[in-house]
């Protein structure tokens, strides 16, 4: 008991600290590399903090589970938006460019609204799943010409005389972000590891651990990257590390998945989960618009705490769900 409970305050110490360094790490390499932080978000930090996901999902496939393959990455995406970004603007409201509304979060809605078309058969055949990667490997090339132009946009904009700064250090960035990456997924699991062995002591199901603590802490790296950016006020690295990884989750993981081997979905995934997943990106869209004059005059839009805790009621509601129902199949 003792060494878990040990386990559960490093791990939550090394998650903080480590989170704080990734988040320097990218930002920094954004710099160097002239990229924004919202591009650099969505791609290091959301599709970073997904490879987990891609390695399930990808296992799970080859072992003939398509349903686990598809819950892993639809339950991530729900994940991300309904608890990560809940959480994140209840500590802070997270600011979103009306560019990045128009671009990348209508682009995740059409993607998700394309999943739901190729579901509707209930399978992903391996056709469907190359069609997948191809909008993925699309997206990526799109995402990072847009940036480009943005940030050379910035720059012409800001040619006013800058007071001097210290060169940025590549290498000293890049270590930054790996070392931090890699310290953030291993403290996730030593905080996971922790919280299940205390929950085993204290002799909670296998189940409520398995749709609670592991549910959430697969998704503490993403959660811990978002919470530090948004409270170094860099909004854009933050709503770019959910949007980066839904997009990662819903094209990428699928797509592999079902490369690997068809898979095959229970109607209860598309009416229950992919249900869920599109109303909230759907929301994702409506919560971060600029309603409001004053956010129409500034040409941004703000997730607020009220909709912040909105979206983390969904996600308590979601969850509670699960193992109600769960708990109903098993009694069966």
């Amino acid at each position: 008991m003792l060494l878990a409970v040990l386990a559960v305050i490093a791990g939550i110490v090394a998650l903080v600290k480590s989170a704080d360094v990734f988040v320097e790490g990218s930002s920094g390499t954004a710099k160097y590399f002239g990229m924004s932080d919202f591009l650099i978000g969505m791609l290091i930090l959301g599709f970073g903090t997904s490879a987990p996901e891609l390695l399930v999902s990808a296992s799970a496939s080859f072992d003939g589970k398509g349903d686990l393959a598809l819950g892993n990455a639809f339950g991530s995406n729900i994940c991300n938006i309904a608890l990560i970004l809940g959480v994140t603007a209840l500590i802070r409201p997270v600011t979103v460019k009306t560019a990045v509304i128009r671009s990348e979060m209508v682009g995740l809605l059409l993607v998700t609204l394309t999943t739901v078309y190729l579901l509707w058969d209930h399978i992903i055949s391996r056709a469907d799943a190359s069609a997948l990667l191809l909008l993925f490997a699309i997206f990526v090339i799109v995402s990072i010409r847009n940036g480009r132009k943005e940030s050379k946009a910035q720059k012409l904009q800001n040619q006013e005389p800058k007071t001097e700064t210290k060169p940025v250090s590549l290498g000293r960035e890049l270590l930054k972000l790996f070392a931090g990456l890699v310290v953030l997924v291993l403290s996730s699991k030593l905080l996971v590891w922790g919280a299940v062995e205390i929950a085993t002591i204290l002799e909670v199901s296998n189940l409520v651990i398995g749709l609670t603590i592991v549910a959430v802490g697969t998704s503490l790296p993403e959660l811990a990257s978002s919470i530090a950016a948004a409270m170094k006020g860099n909004n854009a690295m933050a709503i770019g590390n959910v949007v980066g990884s839904n997009m990662f989750n819903t094209l990428a993981v699928t797509g592999l998945a079902g490369v690997i081997q068809e898979l095959k979905a229970d109607p209860e995934i598309l009416v229950r989960d992919v249900g869920v997943m599109t109303t909230l990106t759907a929301l994702l869209i409506l919560f971060s618009a600029p309603l409001s004059k004053k956010a129409r005059a500034t040409g941004n839009g703000t997730v607020t705490r009220i909709e912040g805790a909105a979206l983390c009621a969904i996600y308590i509601g979601y969850t509670a769900y699960l193992i109600c129902t769960a708990g109903h199949s098993g009694a069966a």
